[in-house]
C-alpha cells in the first residue's frame, strides 16, 4: 500500500490533498481524527500528526479547539494551483520525454477512449 520511495507522512498528506481536490473534504468539513486515520491506515499516530502539521502550516486546514481539524476556505483553489504547478514542473517534462521517445502524436493520445 505504501510506496517505499516517499515518507509515509507525505503519502498521507497526499491522501488528504486528493480528498480536498476531489471534493471528499469540502470547506468546513472535519477531517478524521489523528487516531482514527492512524488506525484506518495502520500507521503510527505521530505519522498522521506530521501530515496534518504540514497541511496546517500551508494554511489548508485549521484546528478548532476541542473539535478537531477542519478544511479552511480556499484550500481547494490553493491546492489546485500548487498541484498544477508541481505537475507542470515535475511530472510533465518526464511524461513529455516519454511521449516523444515513443513517437506518439497528440491525435493518438486523445483518440484513446480511456484518456
Amino acid at each position: 500500500m505504501w510506496q517505499d520511495a516517499r515518507p509515509i507522512y507525505l503519502q498521507i498528506r497526499d491522501l488528504i490533498v486528493s480528498g480536498i481536490i476531489d471534493g471528499s473534504y469540502r470547506t468546513g468539513d472535519a477531517l478524521p481524527s489523528v487516531r482514527a486515520l492512524a488506525a484506518e491506515r495502520n500507521v503510527n499516530p505521530l505519522t498522521v500528526s506530521k501530515a496534518y502539521q504540514e497541511l496546517q502550516s500551508a494554511g489548508l486546514i485549521a484546528a478548532r479547539r476541542g473539535l478537531g481539524l477542519f478544511v479552511e476556505p480556499g484550500a481547494r483553489d490553493k491546492l489546485l494551483e500548487t498541484e498544477r504547478q508541481a505537475f507542470l514542473a515535475e511530472d510533465w517534462p518526464r511524461i513529455r520525454r516519454h511521449i516523444d521517445r515513443l513517437g506518439l502524436t497528440s491525435s493518438e493520445l486523445f483518440a484513446r477512449e480511456d484518456a
